[in-house]
C-alpha cells in the first residue's frame, strides 16, 4: 500500500517595497522544502517559476504585477557569440572546483567585496558570516558551491579566489542561485564567464537548462540575462522560446538605455528574506 501523497502548504508573504522597480509593491508565495522529498518537490516548483532561498522556495505573488519573468537558458542549444567567445578564452586559465555547500571566510570576503562596489544599496549588504553560512549550508537539496580561482604559482596550492556560485542540480537542469565575484579584477566579464561555465557543465551533464532566475524588463540590474540564447522565458501557458526578433530587441533595448531602473534597491536577483 503506498503513503499518501502530502502536499506542500502555501504562504503570501505581506507588502514590501519592490526591490526591483521603483513605487512598486511586491507579495511572494511560498513554501518549505524539507523531507526526503525535497529535491523531487524542488525539481516540480523549479519548473512552474519558483526558486529556492535557504529551505523556502518562493515566487512573485505581487497583485497588479506580474513583471517578474523566469527565464532559462536552453544549453542544449546555446552557440556563444564572438563575444562570449572571447570571454571563454580570456579566462579558460580559470580552476573552477566543485565544492559541497558549506561557507568559508573567503567566500564571505569575496562576497562583501562583490556587493559593496555592485549592489552598495541591497539589503544582502548587512549579511554578516553566520547569514551567510546560512544561505549556503541550509539547503535540503542537492547543491553545491563552485569557486573559480586563478592558477597558483606552484600549481599546487589553490589560487586567488575570484568567482563563486551556489549552484542547485535539478533533474532538467542546473539553477544558479546566487553568483559573485571579484568586482575589481582586472579581469573583464567574470560574472558572463559564470553563466557560460553553467551553460557548458549543463551540456556536460546531459541537462537541458541553465535556470537564471527572474528577469525584469527595464530593471538594470536584470539586463545581463538576456544576452544568452536561445533562451525560454515562463508565460501563462508554460515556457515558451523568445523568438530572434524579440531577443535583438530586448538586446537592443539594454545596450542603448543601461540605466533603466535606477532608483530601486535591493538584490540583483533572490535571496530575498521571506517573512509573513
Amino acid at each position: 500500500m503506498t503513503a499518501p501523497v502530502r502536499f506542500p502548504r502555501f504562504f503570501v508573504t505581506s507588502p514590501a517595497p519592490c526591490p526591483y522597480l521603483p513605487g512598486r509593491s511586491e507579495r511572494k508565495v511560498f513554501t518549505e522544502l524539507k523531507g526526503p522529498h525535497a529535491d523531487s518537490l524542488n525539481d516540480a516548483l523549479g519548473r512552474i517559476g519558483f526558486r529556492r532561498s535557504q529551505t523556502v522556495a518562493y515566487r512573485p505573488s505581487c497583485i497588479d504585477c506580474n513583471a517578474c519573468v523566469s527565464v532559462r537558458v536552453v544549453a542544449s542549444e546555446f552557440q556563444p557569440s564572438r563575444t562570449q567567445k572571447r570571454t571563454l578564452e580570456a579566462h579558460a586559465d580559470l580552476v573552477a572546483t566543485v565544492c559541497r555547500p558549506w561557507s568559508t571566510s573567503e567566500q564571505f570576503d569575496l562576497l562583501q567585496r562583490y556587493l559593496a562596489v555592485r549592489h552598495p544599496e541591497g539589503g544582502m549588504t548587512t549579511m554578516d558570516e553566520v547569514d551567510f553560512a546560512d544561505m549556503v549550508e541550509h539547503t535540503p537539496v542537492t547543491s553545491y558551491v563552485i569557486e573559480y580561482r586563478e592558477p597558483s604559482a606552484d600549481g599546487v596550492t589553490p589560487g586567488r579566489l575570484v568567482g563563486a556560485c551556489l549552484t542547485d542540480r535539478q533533474c532538467d537542469g542546473l539553477s544558479m542561485i546566487y553568483s559573485f565575484y571579484d568586482p575589481e579584477s582586472m579581469r573583464q566579464g567574470l560574472g558572463n564567464y559564470i553563466i557560460l561555465d553553467h551553460i557548458q557543465r549543463s551540456n556536460e551533464m546531459g541537462l537541458g537548462y541553465v535556470y537564471l532566475g527572474y528577469w525584469v524588463e527595464g530593471s538594470a540590474r536584470m539586463q545581463y540575462k538576456v544576452r544568452y540564447r536561445p533562451m525560454e522565458k515562463l508565460g501563462r501557458a508554460g515556457w515558451e522560446r523568445i523568438s530572434a526578433t524579440e531577443h535583438d530587441r530586448l538586446i537592443a533595448a539594454a545596450v542603448a538605455n543601461p540605466g533603466a531602473g535606477k532608483g530601486a534597491t535591493g538584490p540583483k536577483d533572490g535571496m530575498p528574506a521571506i517573512k509573513g
